[in-house]
């Protein structure tokens, strides 16, 4: 079956040949899109976080053919540049494994959330594990990219 979709603005097609694909192993294997990283491929890690139509989903659990004619972001297409750079000046890139998914997770809730509290940002990354980290520094990331996007606006 050939799935049609938009991925980071470019319309991409894929022959899947099993209904059941995942549209992490797509993006990664058939399409070479590998921002997404494939870690308990069970929806536990957050570490495959990609936006389906601007909602954050874990990539391993939904099936490729269900993303015909939707709009698919990796961390390529969701993340604005000061997130990125707030991840990196605030420390908050350890191993990296996580580290695109919890970009996802963040660029989404400061999207609907310009200025989260601590307890609003716990919240928007408690389906992404970290074992490096400790979260804090990227609670102090997404503080930084909020503050950074704010002075952004007019």
């Amino acid at each position: 079956m050939r799935v049609t979709m938009r991925v980071d603005g470019a319309e991409v097609a894929a022959d899947v040949d099993r209904p059941g694909e995942s549209l992490l192993s797509t993006l990664r294997d058939r399409l070479g899109l590998t921002g997404a990283k494939n870690a308990c491929e069970q929806g536990e890690c957050g570490s495959c976080t990609v936006l389906l139509d601007g909602d954050p989903v874990c990539a391993c659990l939904v099936a490729t053919a269900q993303c015909e004619g939707r709009e698919v972001q990796t961390v390529v297409g969701a993340v604005p540049r000061p997130v990125r750079d707030a991840f990196v000046q605030r420390g908050a890139v350890q191993c990296g494994f996580c580290t695109p998914g919890l970009l996802v997770a963040v660029a989404d809730l400061l999207r609907r959330e310009p200025d989260p509290a601590d307890a609003r940002i716990r919240e928007a990354l408690a389906g992404n594990l970290c074992r490096c980290t400790g979260y804090e520094k990227i609670i102090d990331a997404v503080h930084t990219a909020a503050a950074t996007m704010a002075g952004d606006r007019p």
